[in-house]
């Protein structure tokens, strides 16, 4: 029988969702006929509503699935192609956070987001998963082999060279067009090494202490160093020394969006003590990439709902914009601009947005004088892996099109995103790849350092 999905919702579906922990660890969790009549049961709500349709591919999949079915209804919808849905959804979480009607507290209690998780970690385990996702999502050791001198102009020179992208589309099923990350023969954890471990005092202001570490992350360590030395620069001019840990590994995102749960628990055995060290001697902690913060503030935390470290190192990780905006509230910014940035068109990315913390990027920005900025609330569609795979290329360049449209109109004097692999995916979408600026980085020009 259907679920007609009801306007009339119940009083509880107004308060603030509330996110019921991962239970990946019991073996429910892995149960084919259990997974499957949730999916049934969420499917059918979601055909039935249809307010998430332009978040991403999976929902307009789904309801072509369902218009195209004998019944028209999600019953009428092969149970094998279930998996064209859930390997459109790349967790961005805005159907929950933005979206759903029906997220916990009220009584159908959907977490689409975490429902495709469970299917991704369903195929994972019983290992359908391409040889080529797991080399993308192994970012530490990709990055530190593609991070040798000479090895790394080799793979940047490959991936200049459209032969040597038709044979990486061949062979490993990256697609011959997308916009893949150049790697740098000095990461930022050789060119700052003298930080790793180092003493300093802070100066509190609100929930900060003053004093911050830095998780570089592997993208900021191996792809981007100059944008994680942008943010140092930038912290060190308002009095905020910056450290980083003696050592790191992935965050783990891309393995939970693989569904590759054991190696996000080995990424949390990693790093979670080292940082709980670093909290413990009075650093807060911060990462410029979204995700990374994201994934220490709520993933991990609903994995591990009962590890005291774990929620130690969530109430001490911070955006680093949510971390400069605390302090401005408390008289601790400095406002001393020597420039103007003219219009800036930057794109919120998905996983600072769900953070609910606000515009926090904007709301820096605005203090600097003679500087217009424009916020573009919509998802790029890069999500680290979606948008370089041959399969998924051509969605995650109908979904980044309206980002991109945006930014071409406002013709701005600059634009980028939170996400800095957001920012070089619009780029991309718009021919002008190389222009995009993180935020981090236009404070920094606009301070003059």
């Amino acid at each position: 029988m259907k679920i007609m999905a009801s306007p009339n919702l119940r009083e509880g579906s107004l308060e603030a969702p509330t996110r019921h922990p991962l239970d990946w660890q019991n073996s429910h969790f892995y149960d084919a006929s259990a997974l499957f009549s949730e999916l049934e049961r969420v499917f059918d709500i979601c055909h039935g509503c249809r307010r998430c349709v332009s978040l991403c591919q999976s929902f307009p999949t789904l309801f072509d699935l369902v218009d195209a079915s004998e019944s028209m209804e999600v019953d009428g919808v092969a149970k094998a192609d279930y998996w064209k849905v859930v390997d459109h959804c790349y967790l961005c979480d805005l159907c929950y956070m933005t979206k759903c009607p029906y997220v916990p507290p009220h009584e159908w209690n959907l977490d689409f987001p975490h429902l495709m998780l469970r299917a991704k970690a369903f195929k994972f385990k019983r290992g359908d998963v391409r040889f080529r996702d797991r080399v993308l999502t192994s970012t530490d050791r990709v990055g530190a082999l593609a991070g040798i001198p000479v090895v790394s102009g080799v793979v940047n020179a490959v991936n200049r060279n459209p032969l040597g992208r038709r044979a990486l589309e061949a062979v490993l099923g990256v697609h011959k067009d997308a916009r893949v990350p150049e790697y740098h023969s000095q990461p930022l954890r050789r060119r700052e090494k003298g930080r790793i471990g180092r003493e300093a005092v802070g100066e509190p202001a609100g929930s900060t202490s003053g004093k911050v570490a830095l998780f570089a992350t592997c993208y900021g360590n191996y792809n981007e160093p100059d944008l994680d030395q942008d943010l140092i620069a930038v912290f060190e001019h308002n009095g905020i020394p910056v450290t980083l840990a003696e050592k790191e590994r992935c965050c783990g995102m891309p393995k939970l969006e693989l569904g590759d749960l054991d190696a996000v628990e080995a990424a949390k055995e990693a790093n979670i003590p080292v940082l709980k060290q670093l909290v413990d001697s009075g650093w807060d902690i911060v990462a410029a990439i979204p995700s990374c913060v994201l994934m220490f503030k709520q993933e991990l935390p609903l994995m591990f709902p009962d590890d005291p470290d774990v929620r130690l190192v969530r109430e001490h990780i911070f955006d680093p914009f949510e971390y400069l905006m605390i302090r401005h509230r408390h008289g601790k910014l400095k406002t001393d601009f020597s420039r103007s940035l003219g219009r800036v068109v930057y794109q919120a990315s998905c996983h600072q947005r769900v953070q609910n913390i606000g515009p926090k990027t904007r709301e820096v920005l605005a203090l600097i004088p003679e500087t217009q900025v424009e916020v573009v609330d919509r998802c790029s569609g890069h999500d680290g892996t979606y948008a370089v795979k041959t399969e998924f290329h051509d969605a995650s360049m109908k979904i980044v099109r309206p980002v991109a449209g945006r930014v071409g109109k406002a013709a701005p004097d600059h634009f980028g995103s939170d996400c800095p692999m957001a920012g070089a995916h619009i780029a991309h979408a718009l021919g002008q790849d190389g222009r995009q600026q993180h935020p981090i980085s236009l404070l920094r020009q606009a301070y003059g350092l």
